[in-house]
Order: C-alpha cells, then sequence, then structure tokens
C-alpha cells in the first residue's frame, strides 16, 4: 500500500512543524481520543507544568499508536486543545522528541478556556493512517 503524502502546496504560507496537507491512500486509519496528562491510574501528572503535561500526553499518544502496530510516522493530523497557547515553545520542543524531523502531519492548535478537570493543561487527539 502507499504511504501517505505530506505536502505544504505553493500558494500557502510555509508551516513551522505541521503540514497544510496529508494525502492518504485508502487503507486503514486509527482515531485517538483526546489524551489529556492521566497516568495508568487515571491520575493527573504535572498539575501546574506545561513540560510535565505535554510529555504525558505524547507518553500516552505513543502507547496508543503501538498498541494498533502504529508509530508518530504514521500519524497524519494532531488536534492541540490548549490553556496557554504563550506556551507554544514547549509544545513544539516535546513534539519534535517524537516526531524527530518529520515529516509533520497537518495540525490544529486551540486555546482553550479550560478542559474536562481544571489541573489539566492540554489535550491532544490524534489520527493515524499506519501502512502496514
Amino acid at each position: 500500500m502507499p504511504s501517505s503524502t505530506f505536502s505544504n502546496p505553493p500558494g500557502l504560507s510555509t508551516p513551522r512543524g505541521y503540514s497544510h496537507l496529508v494525502d492518504v491512500p485508502a487503507g486503514r486509519t486509527l482515531y485517538i481520543a483526546g489524551q489529556v496528562a492521566f497516568d495508568v491510574e487515571g491520575k493527573v501528572v504535572g498539575k501546574g507544568d506545561v513540560r510535565a503535561q505535554t510529555e504525558q500526553v505524547f507518553r500516552n499518544l505513543k502507547t496508543a499508536l503501538e498498541s494498533a502496530g502504529a508509530s508518530f510516522s504514521d500519524v497524519v493530523k494532531l488536534n492541540w486543545y490548549v490553556r496557554d497557547v504563550s506556551q507554544l515553545a514547549i509544545y513544539r520542543e516535546v513534539r519534535d522528541k517524537y516526531f524527530g524531523a518529520g515529516p509533520f502531519p497537518a495540525s490544529t492548535l486551540v486555546e482553550v478556556k479550560g478542559l474536562v478537570i481544571d489541573d489539566l493543561l492540554i489535550e491532544v487527539e490524534a489520527v493515524a493512517a499506519p501502512r502496514r
């Protein structure tokens, strides 16, 4: 099966850490629910610490992907919900540890007033298209 194609079409701005367009050939698709900074016991990790919470979110995404035989290289879309957009550099730094040099998935980041529990600072959902 052909792999997904990540691109940034002419006429659109140059993105920083995401792709404007991901073309996914027909095949298997994984939808990962929004992951928050819960550990395996459902306890909040890193209260008040954006970096610790973002790290936990990406560990959770990795666990979900690996359970389906996928990896971050299969992720085609991320939706971010954050309490403080001024922490963008931290979000990107943690993301880059998991995605490396890319390609980066299509991505949307939205600042929100709150999440399901007040102690949560970030939630990220993902869509993946495994090549296997």
